[in-house]
């Protein structure tokens, strides 16, 4: 199944894609959509029809990364409490607790960063690695997925055979799909073909 993914500055002209699409032929069930807002992709959504896409899980990595971060927000935010606690001679005496309170704000930023990169992960999910499984390279899939993070609407159209990725593409330019270059200063066109499996 070969793919065809673009990026569109606004709702409107992503919904004239999706209409043109269908229009042409592509079933609804191989056409989708993601937005960075939760409601306006939900609003979208109701008004075509289409459903939006979700990345695929962010899976231990998101955990992991939201863990250390929390550790280390919980140190940043101790260790120089205790090291004051440490140099001024009236409160040497506590320096112990500080070294508690250090312990204590590191477990607790790694619970809580843990918890929430395991969150962040369910919210939209890894679109990178959605986008890599359709056969984007990983370039390409980060510039679609920083273009999103713009607020820009991500659209894509699958075909199953093979044979209209052409189409897909000619109809998502003539509707306004930007390069990639637009969107975030790279330099390829936005709307690219990607085959999965090639």
């Amino acid at each position: 199944m070969e793919s065809v993914v673009g990026l569109f500055p606004n709702v409107q002209q992503a919904q004239v894609a999706l209409q043109n699409l269908q229009a042409r032929g592509f079933e609804r069930d191989h056409l989708g959509f993601a937005l960075n807002d939760v409601v306006a992709e939900n609003d979208f959504a109701q008004a075509t029809g289409i459903s939006p896409e979700a990345g695929a899980p962010a899976g231990s990595g998101g955990t992991i990364k939201g863990a250390l971060m929390g550790l280390l927000a919980g140190l940043v935010l101790t260790v120089p409490i205790w090291l004051l606690l440490k140099i001024i001679p009236d409160t040497r005496i506590f320096s112990d607790g500080g070294l508690y309170g250090m312990l204590f704000g590191g477990i607790g930023g790694l619970a809580l960063g843990g918890l929430f990169g395991a969150l962040a992960g369910s919210d939209h999910g890894d679109y990178v690695k959605l986008l890599r499984a359709m056969g984007v390279p990983a370039a390409q899939a980060e510039k679609f997925y920083n273009g999103l993070k713009s607020g820009y609407v991500l659209l894509i159209a699958r075909d199953p055979s093979g044979a209209r990725t052409d189409e897909a593409l000619s109809i998502m330019r003539r509707s306004g799909a930007v390069k990639l270059d637009d969107a975030i200063g790279s330099g390829e066109l936005q709307s690219e073909r990607s085959g999965h499996g090639h």
